[in-house]
């Protein structure tokens, strides 16, 4: 295991809301990467995966990386500008979660924003972590490594006093 207390992720206000909005860079074009975040059978690899017609603003989400048998997920698209932006809105049911992503290229580089706006009272203890935790298997499968070693314990308990203590001073 390793002693992960470093963390990506600030706490910024969009439109009047707090925001936990993490970056990780990549050697690619934002095409390449875009298709990472938003190809079934891509996101498969780190997260889950996808089922339905995007075209109708709607998609039911598996995340599948934790539990091969995950319970669908009904995923609103709020936003979908390739290979630039994308939010969506999940459910009510699974908690009612606005996720968005921004890519920011620079020449053959890559920069994700990934964000999640925070409702009152979430815990960012363990949201922080588990993006950290799926952005890095994100990273991984990119690279072509092996996203099992992309350890869950790294992540979470050690993150979660940095995040709480981001929460409380913002």
């Amino acid at each position: 295991m390793t002693d992960r207390t470093d963390i990506t992720g600030t706490v910024t206000d969009i439109g009047g809301t707090p925001n936990l909005v993490l970056t990780r860079t990549f050697a690619a074009p934002a095409p390449e990467v875009w298709r990472e975040l938003t190809e079934s059978a891509r996101l498969a690899r780190w997260i889950g995966r996808w089922e339905g017609d995007p075209k109708s603003g709607h998609v039911a989400f598996y995340m599948t990386a934790e539990d091969a048998e995950a319970p669908a997920e009904e995923y609103t698209i709020v936003e979908c500008d390739p290979p630039r932006k994308f939010a969506g809105d999940t459910s009510a049911a699974g908690g009612g979660w606005h996720l968005w992503f921004e890519l920011v290229p620079k020449g053959e580089v890559t920069t994700l924003m990934f964000g999640q706006r925070l409702n009152p009272g979430e815990d960012v203890g363990s949201i922080g972590p588990g993006w950290e935790y799926y952005l890095d298997r994100l990273v991984a499968a990119h690279l072509g490594k092996d996203v099992a070693a992309i350890a869950w314990d790294d992540y979470f308990p050690a993150m979660q006093p940095a995040y709480e203590r981001l929460v409380a001073g913002g």
